[in-house]
């Protein structure tokens, strides 16, 4: 793909999040499209919303399971941008028409204390660069068809990088812990909807280690010249498969002692 290819996507996708309407996939429309092609089309998103006066308050991390990776054919996890307007109220209302198909997934969140960056980091650079880990709820959102109607095609990881990981909000639980206060491998959620329990998982889940992700992120983001930067929140990666949030939808995290995330989305 081309510079100006890259900015069009990124103009489309950008579109399709202020009116609501899809657009087809990349990977249809660029065959060709490749990792590097769609981090640019991401980066083009993320200059464009600097532009228009957002700012980034963390990250978030996908495809960490082996499940999910098996299932699109790559072997490392993928990453997105949070702006602030993506800034959710625990126990809070999404107004309704804010997203397209929402979905959400449960997370252990890590809010940092220091910058951390560069090619060598590790898990324990992570944990002593960590203010607090917190309980969290993701919402992902597709400004890309899900499957393009007329061939059956399914979105790539391309097309899902494109879209900002498909990321769109963040919801943090009220309670906040020490990055060693809990083995955050055994860590979970018990996640219900409308009161019916969906999904349940364990940190594990997450590259056998949630902080084993934030190492990768960083690793990442140093090829692309960033840092992670204190006070950034950092979505760790789902541990549950994700769930389905139509209008009218109410969801209840549990993760124990670790503590409770909700969020409701308006008819």
């Amino acid at each position: 793909m081309t510079p100006d290819d890259h900015a069009r996507a990124a103009a489309d996708l950008l579109e399709a999040e202020r009116t609501g309407e899809q657009i087809g996939l990349l990977s249809l429309r660029h065959p060709e499209i490749g990792m590097d092609d769609a981090y640019a089309i991401q980066n083009a998103i993320y200059a464009q919303k600097l532009a228009e006066g957002r700012k980034v308050i963390g990250w978030k991390i996908g495809l960490t399971s082996r499940a999910m990776q098996s299932a699109l054919r790559i072997d490392i996890p993928d990453s997105g941008i949070l702006f602030d307007d993506m800034a959710f109220q625990n126990g809070g209302t999404v107004p309704g028409g804010r997203f397209i198909q929402p979905r959400i997934e449960a997370e252990i969140a890590f809010i940092m204390k220091a910058a951390i960056g560069g090619p060598n980091v590790t898990r324990d650079d992570v944990l002593a660069a960590t203010g607090h880990v917190a309980p969290s709820i993701e919402i992902l959102d597709t400004r890309i068809q899900r499957a393009d109607p007329e061939t059956g095609k399914v979105r790539t990881v391309h097309d899902t990088i494109s879209d900002n990981a498909s990321n769109a909000g963040v919801v943090l639980g009220n309670k906040r812990h020490p990055a060693d206060a809990f083995d955050l491998r055994w860590v979970g959620a018990l996640v219900f909807r409308n009161g019916d329990i969906e999904e349940t998982g364990l940190g594990a889940g997450v590259l056998n280690d949630p902080a084993e992700s934030v190492a990768w992120l960083a690793r990442r983001m140093a090829g692309y010249g960033q840092n992670i930067e204190p006070g950034n929140i950092i979505l760790s990666g789902s541990f549950i498969r994700p769930i389905e949030c139509p209008a009218g939808t109410e969801i209840h995290a549990d993760f124990g002692q670790f503590g409770t995330v909700g969020i409701k989305f308006a008819e």
